[in-house]
This record gives C-alpha cells, sequence and structure tokens, in this order.
C-alpha cells in the first residue's frame, strides 16, 4: 500500500504538469479550432530559457527559490512572445484555409522550433539544477518534495484563475463570443484578433510554467524535451474533452495517475515481459477506450457551434 500511494503522489504531479499544457490546447482549439502541435516545444523553449538563467545567475549567491522566481518570468516573457508569433506568422494567414493546411503548418512549427533550440542550446542533455530543498517530506510511508507541492499548489491555483477568467471577466466573455462566431463578435465591440492573441499568450504562460517545473522535478533539459509532455497533453486535452477547462484538468491527472500507477506495477503484471519505461502503453489504452466507449471525452467536448 505504501508503493501505491507513492506512486498515486508522483502520478499527481505528473498528471498537474500535464493539465497544464492540456489548458493551453483546449483553449486555442475551443476558439479557433486548431491544435496547436508545437504546443510541447514552446513548453521546452520555457524549460531551457529557465536554465539559461539559472546558470548566469549561479555564481550571483542568490538563493535557489530566487534563481526560480527570477527565471520564471523571464521563461514566461519568452514564450509569451514565441507563441504570439507563431500566431501572428504561421496559423493566422491559414485561419479560413482548409483545416488540414494549419494542421500540418503547427507539426512543421514543432520540428522548426526543436531545430532552432538544438542549434541555440546545443542536442546534449543539460543537468537542471536543484534549486528547491531536496529533503523529502513523510507523510506516512510515502513522501513529496517540495517542488512536487509547489506544483500541486501551482496547478490548482492556476485552473482556479483560469476559470475565473474565462467565466467572470470581460476578456472571457470575448473568448466565448469569438469562438461562438468571430464576425458577430467584431459588431459587438470585440476584437478577434486580439483575443485569439490573447488566448495564445495565456497558453504560452501555462506552458512556461510546466517547462520550468519539469525541469525542477526532473532535473533535465534538452530540445527535444517537449515533444512527449506536449504529445500526452493532448492526449489529456482529449481524454478529459477538448475545449473544456476542466476536463483537461481531469484528463491531465488522470492520465498521470495511469501512467504512474502503470509504471509501478508493470513488471509484476508482465512477469517482468515488460518494464516501467513501457508505462505509456497504459495511457494511450485508456485513451482508445475513452474514445471507444465516450468519444466527447470524460467531460463532454465544449466547442461552441458557430452560427
Amino acid at each position: 500500500m505504501e508503493t501505491f500511494f507513492q506512486q498515486i503522489i508522483n502520478g499527481l504531479v505528473l498528471g498537474s504538469m500535464y493539465a497544464l499544457v492540456a489548458l493551453g490546447y483546449t483553449m486555442v482549439y475551443g476558439i479557433i479550432n486548431l491544435i496547436n502541435f508545437a504546443h510541447g516545444e514552446v513548453l521546452m523553449v520555457g524549460a531551457l530559457t529557465s536554465w539559461t538563467v539559472v546558470t548566469l545567475l549561479a555564481d550571483s549567491g542568490l538563493p535557489g527559490w530566487a534563481m526560480m522566481l527570477i527565471s520564471l518570468p523571464v521563461a514566461i516573457l519568452i514564450c509569451s512572445t514565441l507563441n504570439f508569433t507563431i500566431e501572428k506568422l504561421a496559423y493566422k494567414p491559414l485561419r479560413s484555409a482548409p483545416r488540414l493546411a494549419p494542421l500540418i503548418t503547427a507539426m512543421g512549427m514543432s520540428l522548426l522550433l526543436q531545430t532552432v533550440a538544438m542549434i541555440i542550446w546545443k542536442p546534449n542533455p543539460k543537468p537542471y539544477p536543484l534549486l528547491l530543498p531536496t529533503d523529502p517530506i513523510d507523510l506516512g510511508g510515502p513522501v513529496i518534495t517540495v517542488t512536487q507541492c509547489l506544483i500541486l499548489g501551482l496547478t490548482a491555483v492556476i485552473l482556479s484563475s483560469l476559470m475565473y477568467l474565462v467565466n467572470r471577466t470581460k476578456l472571457g466573455r470575448a473568448m466565448r463570443a469569438t469562438a461562438e462566431n468571430p464576425r458577430v463578435a467584431t459588431l459587438m465591440g470585440v476584437r478577434p484578433d486580439m483575443v485569439i492573441s490573447a488566448t495564445f499568450i495565456i497558453g504560452a504562460t501555462l506552458a512556461a510554467v510546466a517547462g520550468v517545473m519539469w525541469a525542477a522535478n526532473y532535473g533535465t533539459v534538452q530540445h527535444s524535451m517537449g515533444f512527449l509532455p506536449g504529445l500526452k497533453a493532448f492526449t489529456a486535452a482529449v481524454l478529459g474533452g477538448i475545449g473544456n477547462l476542466a476536463g483537461a484538468v481531469v484528463g491531465g491527472l488522470l492520465l498521470g495517475l495511469v501512467e504512474a500507477i502503470g509504471a509501478g506495477y508493470l513488471g509484476d503484471l508482465t512477469g517482468g515481459v515488460l518494464g516501467s519505461h513501457y508505462a505509456d502503453i497504459f495511457a494511450f489504452v485508456a485513451l482508445i477506450l475513452v474514445l471507444t466507449l465516450r468519444p466527447a471525452g470524460l467531460l463532454g467536448e465544449r466547442v461552441a457551434d458557430r452560427a
């Protein structure tokens, strides 16, 4: 049972990071029906930017938490500028194009960002410094670190803030209006271009936070680190119901739990044939089962019917 509860904690932490990225996917899809497959690479840029800032501050004598506090806004700024530029240059000209065109463009942008990151930061993995206390907190058997507590807390705060933003603010109303009908929203005084850009910036902010937390939790960064988390986060968004903010979080947490528990027990279940590195099997089998039984996702797809 101690192992089981430890895997539950690990799954919630992993799922929280998936959820942060999945929120970016689901917001963009909910407004312009686009899957931004370059979103995982935005996470990667955030992690590598944070690593660069922390490395530059290594000899400053600042405590680890202060270096993280400085690197996080810089990562958010770089990622927001990057996502804003991607939307303007790659996606905006294709809004009225067949849906396959922006999809292929997004995949190409993902490969482009990986290549540029490899040129700037070199292809070798880099150790991310331990910025927060590493002594585990004993929970009566299972343990949790300060970094993992921070990840769980940030996810809860960000989800609450995002739900308030979408449902209670002027920008949120503009987002919902743009999702339903951009042309009519324009007649009501809404500027769809501004709303779409704001959505991409918010998504980039979430990806940057997830990237820094991912680097701090796993202790390594490299140019290809965003591909698999991006794919898993997209899976989480579909699992919970694409376009549904709460669904993205539920999907992310569920995916993290399935993956962590699968990694803990996969060897026993298969008699040692498959090791913990095959844990991805559980995640995608769960996705297949959910989409077979409930194609709209667990909480239902939430995309406005355009008039």
